[in-house]
């Protein structure tokens, strides 16, 4: 049976901190949702540690928003087994961090190659070690681990999973509890994708990420576009998560020194007028 197309759901659009990272503090952009009308938000840890994470969770509880998932756990191949501890401590206690603020995942950006090192089946394999070792602690804690494939300009140094098949070969590996945050930045460019988007399905489509790819594009990491300014096929890509039974949080996450030079209101009001006509 083929899914009817739906057209943007207000109400299911998410502010990502990472848009306004640079212009409010966590508090500000509570405040900021409330007044734009936007029903849901992702943190970055750091930005909760600045407020406090009690004192963030009932911030957001008070406000009415939905976390959508939590910035960010992952990274965690390391050179030594000390190295691999601490990200597994990390992980752990991102986990805890996630459940407190009721975030629907917790989104994982695996790591790349540790220094020194140009064994990347090693470090997938590191991945896929460390993702089972939180896992029990994950399922326990009610917080489903959203695995984020990073485009492949980033293997080395931020993310080793680079398509969203690599990233559900891990989820099947390590059972359920696990799946896939769909970032359009980095998977636009897949021609498996829409393969992928099936092959995860329902249960393991848990975010979905919105901004668009610039030509040219000026900086690997910080000059990502607004959604309409690029060339990521946006309709399309919407249209298969829905296809595909995905109902959750349109989230817009834009990583760009244009965008965090702005004033914020105006940010977070052109991302709901684009998400709106563009998407």
């Amino acid at each position: 049976m083929t899914r009817r197309r739906r057209g943007p759901d207000p109400a299911r659009l998410a502010l990502n901190c990472a848009t306004v990272r640079r212009q409010w503090t966590l508090p500000q952009m509570i405040e900021g949702c409330l007044r734009h009308g936007i029903g849901g938000i992702t943190p970055w840890r750091d930005q909760v540690a600045a407020v406090g994470l009690k004192q963030s969770a009932a911030l957001i509880r008070d406000a009415g928003l939905a976390v959508a998932g939590l910035c960010r756990g992952g990274f965690f191949p390391a050179a030594d087994q000390a190295g691999r501890d601490r990200a597994i401590r990390d992980n752990l206690a991102a986990i805890d961090e996630a459940a407190t603020l009721g975030a629907g995942c917790l989104v994982l950006v695996v790591g790349g190659l540790p220094p020194g090192s140009k064994d990347l089946a090693g470090a997938r394999e590191q991945v896929a070690e460390g993702i089972a070792t939180v896992l029990p602690h994950a399922r326990a804690s009610g917080v489903p681990l959203a695995i984020e494939p990073l485009h492949p300009m980033q293997c080395a140094e931020r993310a080793c999973i680079n398509t969203l098949d690599q990233a559900l070969d891990v989820c099947d590996r390590v059972g359920p509890g696990v799946g896939v945050a769909v970032d359009v930045y980095h998977v636009w460019w897949d021609p498996n994708l829409g393969r992928a988007l099936a092959r995860a399905g329902e249960e393991r489509l848990l975010g979905y990420h919105l901004c668009d790819w610039l030509v040219p594009t000026r900086d690997l990491l910080n000059d990502r576009g607004m959604m309409g300014d690029g060339v990521v096929d946006l309709p399309s890509i919407r249209g298969q998560m829905e296809a595909n039974g995905y109902a959750g949080w349109a989230e817009v996450e834009i990583f760009s020194d244009h965008w965090w030079s702005q004033d914020p209101d105006h940010v977070l009001a052109t991302m709901k007028a684009r998400y709106l006509s563009v998407c």
